[in-house]
Order: C-alpha cells, then sequence, then structure tokens
C-alpha cells in the first residue's frame, strides 16, 4: 500500500508539470499571436485551453482520491494539498494565456498592441515564456535557485507594469480609448501571469523546506542555505 501511495504521489507531480508544459506552450504562442496579430495562432491558444482546464480538474480528482482513501500525514499531507493550490494558479496562467488571445483576435486585423508600447509588451512577453519555462523546470526538479530566478522575472514584469500605466497615463499619450483599455488590460495580464508563478514557486519553496514563508527575503535566506549545502 505504501508503494502504490508513493506511486500516486509521483503521479502528482508528473501531472503538475504536465499542466506546466501545456501553460508555457500557450503563454508562448499567445505572446506571439499578440505582437504579431497573428490570429490563427490565437485561436489555437483559445481552443486548446480546454486541455489544461480538463488536466487540471483530473489532478484535482486524483488529490481529493488520495485525501480521502490514503489520509496522509506530515509532508506527504502538503504535498497534496499544495498540489491542489498549485493546480489552481496553473490553470489561471492558462486561462491568462487564453484572455491574450483574445484581445488579439478582437483587435484583428490591427494590432492589439497600441503605438510606442511594442517594446515593452514584446520584453514582457519573452519575461512571460521564460517565466513558465522556469516554473516546468522547478516543479520537475526542485531546484530552489530556480524559484529565486522565477521571482527575479517577476520583479521585472512588475517594473514594465508600472511602466505602462505610467505612459497611458502620461500627456504625452495620444492613445484612444480601446488602445488605452488595450494597454491596461494586456499589462494586467502579462503582470498577473508572472504573480502566479511566483505563488506556485513558493509552495514548491515550502515542500522543499518545510517553512511556509511568504516575505522574499526569508525565501532568498533559504535558498542561500541551499547553495551553501552543495
Amino acid at each position: 500500500m505504501r508503494e502504490l501511495f508513493h506511486q500516486s504521489l509521483e503521479d502528482v507531480q508528473g501531472r503538475l508539470v504536465e499542466i506546466a508544459e501545456l501553460v508555457s506552450a500557450a503563454i508562448d504562442k499567445a505572446t506571439r499571436a499578440f505582437s504579431t496579430s497573428d490570429v490563427a495562432l490565437a485561436e489555437e491558444v483559445i481552443d486548446d485551453d480546454h486541455i489544461i482546464d480538463e488536466k487540471a480538474v483530473e489532478l484535482d480528482e486524483l488529490t481529493i482520491e488520495i485525501l480521502a482513501r490514503q489520509q496522509p500525514v506530515a509532508r506527504d499531507l502538503r504535498i497534496v494539498v499544495a498540489a491542489l493550490r498549485m493546480s489552481a494558479s496553473l490553470e489561471r496562467m492558462g486561462d491568462i494565456a487564453e484572455h491574450i488571445a483574445q484581445l488579439t483576435r478582437m483587435r484583428f486585423p490591427e494590432r492589439a498592441i497600441p503605438k510606442g508600447l511594442k517594446g515593452t509588451f514584446k520584453r514582457m512577453g519573452e519575461l512571460d515564456v521564460e517565466v513558465a519555462q522556469r516554473l516546468t523546470d522547478l516543479l520537475r526538479t526542485e531546484n530552489l535557485r530556480i524559484a529565486e530566478d522565477i521571482r527575479n522575472d517577476d520583479d521585472l514584469l512588475d517594473e514594465l507594469h508600472t511602466s505602462v500605466f505610467e505612459k497611458v497615463l502620461s500627456d504625452s499619450w495620444r492613445g484612444e480609448a480601446a488602445a488605452t483599455v488595450d494597454a491596461t488590460l494586456a499589462s494586467r495580464y502579462h503582470e498577473r501571469f508572472g504573480d502566479h508563478a511566483v505563488s506556485v514557486a513558493k509552495k514548491v519553496v515550502y515542500l522543499a523546506t518545510g517553512e511556509w514563508e511568504t516575505d522574499t527575503d526569508t525565501i532568498q535566506v533559504i535558498i542561500e542555505g541551499v547553495r551553501s549545502q552543495d
């Protein structure tokens, strides 16, 4: 029974990685579609979002079954509960990729990126793709150094998000109402994508260390401790 239980926990981890891979592919397609007005690519993201949703539901059902049948305790219980919460964050990240794709489709054949912000959104898209790839690696390896990289990328996303708001609120902004709405929505989507990735990364740190800390400085101390043991 114990061996079957551990196989179930390995299945949970494998499913988290699988969902993260799907999210990574979705945000890559969504950001490329957004920057090039590729409506066909945007449609792919929109049409495939249900796959991420279904995989997340299947994972939730598995974790609930483990809770009901195995009644795990200590670290095993933390793994199962954290998996439920990580599944929700990953599913939301997939939704955000879909929202970015929907903006592309809504504005086609025009570009959804307002003039003067192309470089900013290009960089935000690159960071989101990088964050998604890092998160997949983190879930696969539990290498806590990757959690630090995700946090740093999220800080850059926050700065870019702030710069978009400063731009559209400045006296020099000449965008129409639709362009202003597109810019603020898209910027918010990119920024929230990073936030959800950080949320998942914190849970991985918690599972690896047993420390549930929301303060990023404390997470840095934990990571430095892991480094000192190498």
